[in-house]
């Protein structure tokens, strides 16, 4: 099972969205910005690294927020997601169609990845 990590951040009441790219897997779906955990790094060093990577941004991740497993035609992913703050860098479009804030009642306005979509899930019952 393939081990991703997803960012929830954060700021002025907003959370920040990312649209996947053309030519990617579940492409122009919305995501929480992440990536894939490599062999020895903990959840919070992916997901910084991802988001520097793909957004410009340095964060310094948080806690678990939710969990998920998921199957895609490619195999199951377990997908973490975890909470997360800006503290340099500006947000850029790297490897993302699309970059929005949005609040929290807006994440149904928005068609999410598989995986994402049961993290909302989860967000909203608990």
């Amino acid at each position: 099972m393939l081990e991703v990590v997803a960012a929830l951040v954060r700021r002025e009441g907003r959370i920040m969205i990312c649209r996947r790219a053309e030519g990617k897997s579940n492409a122009l779906l919305w995501e929480f910005p992440g990536g894939k955990v490599e062999k020895g790094e903990t959840m919070q060093q992916a997901i910084e690294r991802e988001c520097l990577e793909e957004l410009s941004v340095t964060l310094r991740a948080g806690e678990l927020c939710a969990e998920t497993v998921c199957a895609y035609p490619s195999g199951e992913i377990h997908l973490s997601l975890i909470s997360a703050e800006i503290v340099s860098g500006s947000v850029k479009k790297l490897e993302h169609n699309d970059i929005r804030w949005i609040t929290p009642s807006e994440l149904s306005d928005y068609e999410f990845c598989p995986a994402d979509k049961k993290l909302i899930e989860s967000l909203r019952k608990g």
